[in-house]
């Protein structure tokens, strides 16, 4: 995909500059005007051959098309590289106010991130005071990436741990060995007692393997707030979710490519069934739970990121009234 990008890109940079000198030399032609319009419009502006009104409408319309890519590469090679960190105050009743503060860092799709940038991100973490962190499945397992990936997340300083549940991508085996060999809890269709009142729960992927919520969210009293992690979003639409308080997904990617931030693509209906319900934020589950779907931190085999920029979301959590 981003050999593709590189392609257009340089034959799109060539067109206009074919565009302008045609255009500047006066040697109009709409053919050129549509695939170049940029380097027609400047062309018009600086030829001294009187150009029609209706040549200088195409060229206007021509311009606005033409920059619409540009638009998309340039984010994609600026912030759609730039990982973002996006602060949350989730407040809830059921939240119990003694760990008002309580600071939850949540990174999923860590994919083919590098190792160097995974350490900037802990590094980064260390420094915002984080009481837990939750991994939401997808690393990269070819050539073992997974395992330097494990290793540097490893190194984020929290006060209560580090627990994670596998994506689509991944072998859970290989996956739950490293992260126990480095420290970090797995959530197999299971859950923990976290502090007094909060209860941490993760679920199976739902496309490899076969999540159970009910099980995953057993050992939860009534009084607790219970928050899942589940990779894929479309679990909590297929099987209850009452009792629980808050979810955590990732998995859609808020579609990779967006246009101007629209995930075009999930409405093809590969990555999901509910279209653009859980492409990206809060949404809620067939219950009317909140959720927050996050658009991952890595990349999936290189596609870069347009108008999907990588994140690591942090929620700062508050007892409500």
């Amino acid at each position: 995909m981003r050999f593709i990008i590189e392609i257009f890109s340089i034959c799109f940079v060539l067109v206009n500059i074919y565009t302008f000198y045609k255009y500047k030399s006066g040697k109009q032609s709409f053919l050129a005007l549509a695939c170049g319009g940029i380097g027609a419009f400047l062309g018009m502006c600086l030829s001294k051959q009187p150009v029609s009104k209706k040549v200088k409408a195409f060229a206007a319309i021509s311009l606005i098309i033409a920059i619409i890519p540009i638009i998309h590469i340039v984010h994609g090679v600026t912030l759609g590289r730039s990982i973002q960190y996006v602060e949350i105050d989730f407040h809830s009743e059921n939240w119990p106010p003694h760990l008002n503060g309580y600071r939850i860092a949540f990174m999923t799709d860590i994919h083919v991130i590098t190792d160097e940038a995974l350490r900037k991100v802990v590094a980064e973490l260390n420094q915002r005071n984080i009481d837990l962190l939750l991994l939401g499945g997808d690393f990269s397992m070819y050539n073992a990436h997974y395992q330097g990936s494990i290793r540097e997340l490893s190194k984020t300083i929290t006060s209560d741990g580090i627990f994670g549940v596998d994506g689509n991508h991944d072998n859970y085996n290989s996956l739950f060995t490293a992260m126990e060999r480095y420290g970090i809890t797995p959530l197999d269709n299971s859950g923990t007692h976290i502090r007094d009142g909060f209860y941490l729960a993760g679920v199976q992927d739902l496309w490899n393997r076969n999540p159970n919520i009910a099980q995953a969210t057993h050992g939860a009293y009534e009084s607790d707030f219970v928050l899942l992690v589940s990779h894929n979003p479309d679990v909590t639409m297929v099987q209850p979710t009452t009792g629980i308080d808050l979810i955590l997904s990732g998995h859609t990617h808020n579609g990779q490519i967006a246009f101007f931030g629209f995930p075009m693509y999930l409405l093809v209906g590969h990555i999901t069934n509910y279209g653009t319900r859980f492409a990206y934020g809060f949404a809620y589950s067939a219950d009317g739970v909140p959720m927050f779907t996050s658009r991952g931190i890595g990349v999936y085999y290189a596609i870069p990121r347009i108008f999907a920029r990588p994140e690591v979301v942090i929620f700062t959590m508050y007892a409500k009234g």
